[in-house]
């Protein structure tokens, strides 16, 4: 509900703002400690991350609750958005967007933890459950760069808006595709923010979306294999639709007006 969503917003934005804050039967501020805030921002931030990796995940819908709150609180503490970054493109380096190369004297384990796996006793995550993470952090990303919080200033830019979205996807067509990856990050990137991207960019992302179509595709099934295909005609599907339409869909999960009434 819209109300709860408020009631979460006040409280994260009351204790950055070092006044005190009930939680779990006591009161707490970050001026309590010399490091508080430090602490808190760093914290809050990581736990953002953990959000798009975990509950986004599994819910595709929840990304917008979750990113609203954070554009806001970016909006007002500039610190927390900058250290949510730094945790994002260590997780997940395709938010840059960037494909690691492996260095001289870097052992696979390690690699495997720079290209975004989570690594525990010599054992590398399940190729699903990676590309599912990574989907779920790509996901809030696009939700981020388009909202904002409805109660803010909104007299100042968005501290991290479409124009990052923009640049993400010029520098993603110009990277090498990556079995799997490329496929599952555009499609996500683009059903999540395509229209909010098509609607402040109008013909020059048509002109993308049909490079994507004419020219992007095929250097990604040239690096895919037989049994890799879903996620690619996934891709394909959707930008056909778009291209033949002439309009990309709202993403589900979007907040109406409506929503902040509940």
């Amino acid at each position: 509900a819209g109300s709860k969503l408020r009631e979460v917003f006040d409280k994260i934005n009351n204790l950055l703002s070092g006044k005190s804050v009930q939680t779990e039967g006591q009161t707490v501020s970050v001026t309590q400690h010399a490091q508080g805030l430090e602490f808190v921002c760093y914290k809050l931030a990581e736990k953002f991350v953990r959000h798009g990796e975990g509950e986004v995940s599994f819910h595709h819908d929840s990304a917008f609750p979750i990113a609203v709150v954070l554009s806001g609180i970016w909006e007002l503490h500039p610190r927390v958005g900058d250290i949510f970054l730094a945790h994002l493109h260590k997780k997940c380096p395709y938010s840059v967007p960037f494909y690691p190369a492996r260095k001289e004297g870097t052992s696979m384990e390690e690699y495997q933890r720079v290209l975004g796996y989570e690594v525990h006793d010599s054992k590398v995550e399940e190729q699903d459950h990676f590309l599912k993470r990574m989907s779920g952090m790509i996901r809030l990303y696009a939700a981020i760069i388009q909202l904002r919080w409805p109660y803010g200033n909104k007299q100042g830019a968005h501290p991290h808006g479409l124009s990052y979205g923009w640049r993400w996807l010029a520098q993603m067509l110009n990277l090498e595709p990556l079995a799997d990856v490329t496929a599952m990050l555009l499609l996500d990137f683009l059903e999540v923010c395509g229209n909010a991207l098509m609607k402040q960019y109008g013909i020059q992302f048509w002109k993308t979306m049909f490079f994507i179509q004419k020219s992007y595709i095929p250097r990604i099934e040239a690096v895919t294999s037989s049994g890799q295909m879903g996620c690619l005609s996934r891709l394909k599907n959707f930008v056909q639709k778009c291209l033949r339409a002439q309009e990309i869909p709202l993403p589900k999960g979007i907040l109406t007006p409506s929503f902040w009434r509940t």
